[in-house]
């Protein structure tokens, strides 16, 4: 099933996700930063649900476009309020496009994959990024992650449904160590726990706990 989308209702939840990643992130380079070194020399990017603009502070050509207008309002101009499924953009408008941790939102992924194709120039592509079903495995005994529309067991394939090309890029690797009780049950909170449930199960864990982050990147490229 698709994740709530409660970025207007509730713009804490996410804004505490991403600090808690920006706080504890220890095994790697966080995946703006990637993202951001593998797209430095196109023009123009467009970042699909950009929030209040993670990517954009990594890379500056980028355009946001966001169903939130709470989370909109903060990231910089150039942005656009409209939704993945009828991008505000004309044909061929930009050089890449960009879905982190937002495809998953939508009942139907496919729509919004093929508009991303839609915007893109001859020769553009496309990357979205998305966990797994087996992520976090360390919290096993209190939580799970529930399936969605874009896991990464299935992205891939949906991707290849659009573009003529597909590149995979897995991770699998303990990049997040909370350090205590209260950054478990916030890292609960993010992945809508309840906060009563997240806190009990929160005094259930061991801390410091290293968390195995599970996911892909996947690359959509158009043809010529």
């Amino acid at each position: 099933m698709s994740t709530p989308r409660d970025y207007d209702a509730d713009p804490g939840r996410f804004r505490v996700g991403a600090g808690l990643t920006a706080r504890h992130l220890t095994g790697g380079t966080s995946l703006y930063a990637l993202l951001a070194e593998r797209l430095r020399h196109v023009p123009r990017v467009l970042d699909i649900g950009c929030a209040d603009g993670a990517l954009r502070a990594e890379l500056p050509q980028v355009v946001g476009v966001d169903a939130a207008l709470t989370l909109l309002r903060e990231h910089p101009a150039p942005r656009l309020m409209g939704e993945a499924t009828a991008l505000p953009f004309a044909d061929g408008s930009f050089g890449a496009a960009v879905a982190v941790n937002m495809l998953y939102h939508l009942p139907d992924p496919l729509e919004a994959l093929r508009e991303a194709r839609r915007v893109l120039a001859p020769g553009g592509m496309f990357v979205a990024a998305t966990p797994s079903r087996a992520d976090s495995p360390e919290l096993a005994e209190v939580w799970r992650p529930s399936r969605t529309t874009f896991d990464a067991e299935e992205a891939p394939e949906l991707v290849a449904a659009v573009f003529e090309r597909v590149e995979v890029e897995r991770w699998d690797a303990p990049l997040i160590t909370l350090p205590d009780a209260a950054a478990v049950r916030d890292y609960l909170v993010t992945r809508f726990v309840p906060r009563e449930r997240a806190e009990s199960a929160s005094r259930q864990v061991s801390t410091p706990i290293a968390l195995t982050k599970r996911g892909a990147m996947v690359w959509g490229f158009r043809g010529l």
